[in-house]
């Protein structure tokens, strides 16, 4: 299941609101940024859905956010200063005239489990 949104907390809400409309609805929700994952927390919420125990909700970026909400949100932490320090010898090299080999770059990730994830529910 995908429901779109933008960067928002509202625009996670009304996407958490689309999927836990199903009949059958998601018992986790993995959002593409920690606002989005507030928002989504903020619509289980006004469902009466206890998080993790009802939903789990990951979010992405590992904001400042992600550790002032309650419950704290789990979440992927992404290396940054090493996405920038990337970006900035690339574009350095585009404009010395250098060819750029790898069409492709991996920067690894880290999981940052906090309270909002939990096992599977049974239904």
């Amino acid at each position: 299941m995908i429901a779109e949104s933008d960067w928002s907390i509202p625009s996670g809400e009304v996407a958490a609101e689309h999927l836990l409309a199903f009949a059958d609805p998601p018992t986790a929700i993995f959002a593409f940024n920690d606002n989005a994952a507030i928002g989504v927390l903020n619509a289980a919420r006004r469902r009466g859905l206890r998080i993790p125990e009802d939903l789990s909700i990951v979010g992405f970026d590992d904001t400042f956010q992600a550790t002032i909400v309650t419950p704290h949100l789990t979440t992927v932490r992404q290396p940054l200063a090493e996405l920038g320090r990337m970006g900035v010898s690339l574009l350095t090299r585009l404009l010395v005239g250098q060819r750029l080999d790898a069409r492709r770059i991996e920067l690894s990730t880290t999981l940052v489990v906090r309270d909002s994830t939990g096992p599977v529910p049974s239904r």
